[in-house]
């Protein structure tokens, strides 16, 4: 790459020293060229840049010990040569480079200085030199004389660029790996996750109902027993009053079998199918919470109710969240939105309770929110909480609904 410099007005005036040019025939300025002509071969000599100079015609006019060292070149074999076809004349890819595109060349013939650091010069033994120079016209008040070159090794620069770059491509290429490997991680940690959600569902389908056709069944035929005890009891009072006891005792024990069975695995949810079963809990949650509740459900008309594992975690998720609300708002109002689109379910709870900090859903211990999210996930779907002291939780699931639409819409 090529950048304009600042034109130096010392350089002009040394490149012309250097070259011969004799400004004016008077003695003592012919003296005065001389001494500054030795200042500056001392200071050629003395620095460690590579330093010549050029005509107009490309050749060589001047180079220093450190120049002529680089390239590998006794001075007296390079004075005279045209630069660009001794050490410029090819790419570093080995492509042909044109003398008209050297900008050490547009530096003499248009009169325009040049900083590259993107080049490289040949050595005489043929092997490439990167290199870092600067091109600067000599001038003669408007007459362009020829130009000054200046260059730096930076092979080494060039060297730890390129391990820098490798560095930098190995540790992206272990990073990718790794990310590969966490994310493969992840999605077997979900996939195990959702396995045992859905062996946890089967263990409680297959409790409630065994606890609804043994222990129910027993239930019932005790009731009926004692009924029939008490109905021949009839002379015997203190007998007929305790089985009227015994009675009540069993119809709260099928109400807690009831309740019990509800809790495993709503049957709701199986014959009646995942609207329905949203309305049924909202309702419980009002009547067992007594709170003030705003809420509805609004279902696109023919949308099809989602089926077996997607129903069970939407309804799973809709449960904790309300539970949450039950358990630790410690509110006293609260929003129930569900709304179900062709492609997509969105149920919002809203509670105007204490709240948490965000960093309380983010905790390792944060089970239930945890649970929710990874349930949600495993299903395309998202989880979003939104929380401060004192302003309340709302909280927003999103589901993806692929199935075609069939059946009838519901809304409360």
């Amino acid at each position: 790459m090529s950048h304009r410099a600042p034109f130096p007005t010392d350089l002009a005036l040394s490149g012309a020293a250097l070259l011969g040019a004799d400004p004016a025939p008077d003695p003592d300025v012919k003296r005065a060229a001389e001494v500054w002509r030795d200042r500056l071969s001392l200071l050629l000599d003395s620095t460690g840049e590579g330093i010549y100079g050029v005509d107009t015609d490309g050749r060589c006019s001047f180079i220093n010990p450190a120049a002529a060292r680089m390239l590998g070149y006794p001075p007296h074999e390079v004075l005279g040569r045209n630069m660009h076809a001794l050490t410029h004349h090819t790419h570093a890819d080995g492509g042909r480079y044109p003398e008209g595109d050297c900008p050490i060349f547009r530096a003499f013939r248009a009169g325009v200085p040049c900083r590259v650091d993107s080049e490289v010069l040949w050595r005489h033994d043929g092997t490439a030199l990167a290199v870092e120079y600067t091109s600067y016209p000599i001038l003669d008040g408007e007459r362009v004389l020829g130009a000054v070159v200046t260059f730096v090794d930076i092979s080494q620069r060039k060297q730890q660029e390129q391990q820098l770059h490798q560095a930098r491509e190995q540790l992206e290429r272990r990073v990718a790996e790794r990310t590969q490997a966490l994310s493969q991680a992840l999605a077997q940690l979900r996939d195990l996750q959702a396995h045992l959600d859905h062996v946890r569902e089967d263990e409680r389908t297959r409790i409630a109902r065994e606890i609804h056709d043994e222990l129910g069944s027993l239930l019932v035929g005790l009731k009926m027993d004692v009924s029939w005890m008490e109905k021949r009891l009839v002379d015997q009072p203190a007998l007929r009053c305790k089985c009227h006891g015994m009675r009540g005792l069993i119809d709260n024990a099928v109400d807690n079998v009831g309740r019990i069975i509800t809790d495993l695995r709503p049957s709701i949810l199986d014959h009646q199918g995942l609207w329905a079963t949203l309305e049924w809990q909202v309702r419980d949650f009002i009547d067992s919470s007594e709170l003030e509740c705003q809420w509805s459900i609004d279902i696109a008309p023919g949308l099809e109710v989602p089926q077996a594992g997607h129903a069970t975690a939407i309804f799973r998720i809709f449960q904790e969240m309300l539970s949450n609300v039950a358990r630790h708002a410690q509110a006293s109002e609260v929003l129930i939105r569900v709304r179900a689109v062709p492609g997509d379910l969105t149920l919002l709870v809203k509670d105007n309770g204490k709240g948490a900090p965000p960093s309380a859903f983010e905790r390792a211990d944060a089970y239930g929110v945890m649970g929710m999210r990874e349930r949600a996930g495993h299903h395309g779907g998202w989880l979003q909480i939104d929380s401060q002291p004192g302003q309340g939780t709302q909280v927003i699931l999103s589901m993806p609904l692929e199935r075609a639409a069939i059946g009838q819409g519901h809304a409360a």
